[in-house]
């Protein structure tokens, strides 16, 4: 296969679609989670749920960057963004998630603050390069796949001797936060996962091997096209119908079992591993997230700037957090689709483009049996 549509060929999806309902056994059920917010739009946006057996079931996960990010940090990175001499740089993703008050950084920037969106870490880099007489601080969040691009532009403000540029970093890690659903006790029937790829294409597979060695779950890593978590669902069932738990790659196109080498010495050379870092949903997890390393300290914003994370609380009536678990499903949030849209969103899951609210608004908020 070269071509797209080659991945999005309905007979195929067909195909795939019988041969699940062949092998899934009537005595009894799967659950699988798909941790990447890029699976779950693509399943919502190819009604993928509909061409699996009813003994088969999809559980949203916590992949989503924007949507783990605690309103604590966004709290910080907005009162950091109100000093004078500060421009604050991120993704267009991060402006409208709410904030504590009903604030955001886009009500912020409305209100005078430099907040300006850029496309990538090298923007935040020449304007810094350009306007030395500003302190210019990169927003830094993302799992493993948006970290590269963060220590690369760490590298080039020191090779560059950029003395104003910073980053505030929010990078956290995929495995801590399967761990942490695994260890939950309101997840303990997931019996599989469906692993994210970018992610995997960095730190490779064995990473993984845990969700397989101690907890007895198989996990298989899949591409974003509907053919790819099709095939991967069918590769978790069998492994549970032969009565064992790997860690398999689909996307073996992209992915390498060793991940991207490269990629991981530049995390490992500017990064370390923090002892504690809060999600959204999961409270605090333990070795979660990342932090600059010493010899880098002078591009950390929460040093230059002493950065502190104010204790924040969610809309209570929101129920963002469960559905990062896997606990809920949009449609559980009685704020869905009434007060909480994407013109008026009331939790990060309803901003992101890989939010599980905003992927059943966008594909099935007229579909009664899709919860």
């Amino acid at each position: 296969m070269k071509y797209v549509d080659e991945f999005r060929d309905g007979a195929l999806a067909r195909g795939l679609s019988e041969a699940l309902t062949r092998v899934a056994r009537g005595d009894r059920d799967y659950r699988f989670m798909e941790f990447c917010g890029g699976h779950t739009h693509a399943i919502s946006r190819h009604g993928l749920e509909d061409l699996l057996p009813p003994k088969i079931r999809m559980i949203h996960g916590p992949g989503c960057p924007v949507c783990v990010l605690p309103i604590g940090r966004i709290d910080a990175a907005i009162a950091l963004a109100k000093q004078p001499a500060v421009t604050l740089c991120t993704y267009a993703d991060l402006m409208r998630v709410p904030a504590s008050y009903g604030a955001s950084l886009m009500k912020a920037k409305a209100d005078g603050a430099d907040i300006r969106m850029v496309y990538s870490t090298l923007d935040a880099i020449r304007i810094a390069e350009s306007e030395p007489n500003r302190e210019v601080v990169f927003f830094a969040i993302g799992f493993e796949t948006t970290t590269p691009p963060t220590a690369l532009a760490i590298r080039l403000a020191m090779q560059r001797k950029l003395a104003n540029f910073t980053v505030f970093c929010n990078h956290v890690l995929t495995p801590a936060a399967m761990r942490a659903i695994l260890e939950s006790e309101e997840n303990h029937a997931i019996d599989g996962f469906v692993g994210p790829s970018h992610v995997s294409a960095v730190i490779g597979l064995q990473p993984y091997q845990f969700v397989a060695t101690e907890f007895g779950k198989p996990l298989v890593v899949a591409g974003f096209e509907p053919l790819d978590v099709m095939q991967a669902i069918v590769m978790l069932v069998r492994q549970l119908n032969e009565g064992h738990s790997d860690v398999e790659n689909q996307y073996g196109r992209a992915v390498a079992s060793s991940g991207n080498v490269k990629a991981q010495a530049e995390i490992s050379e500017i990064f370390e591993v923090r002892e504690s870092f809060e999600w959204r949903g999961l409270g605090a997890v333990p070795n979660s997230a990342l932090r600059l390393r010493g010899a880098y300290a002078s591009f950390d914003a929460e040093r230059r700037f002493g950065i502190e994370t104010p204790a924040a609380k969610d809309n209570p009536a929101c129920e963002c957090g469960a559905i990062l678990r896997g606990a809920k499903r949009p449609r559980d949030c009685k704020l869905f689709g009434t007060v909480c849209t994407p013109e008026t969103p009331m939790g990060s899951c309803m901003v992101s483009s890989e939010g599980a609210c905003a992927a059943q608004w966008t594909y099935r908020r007229f579909d009664a049996h899709a919860a």
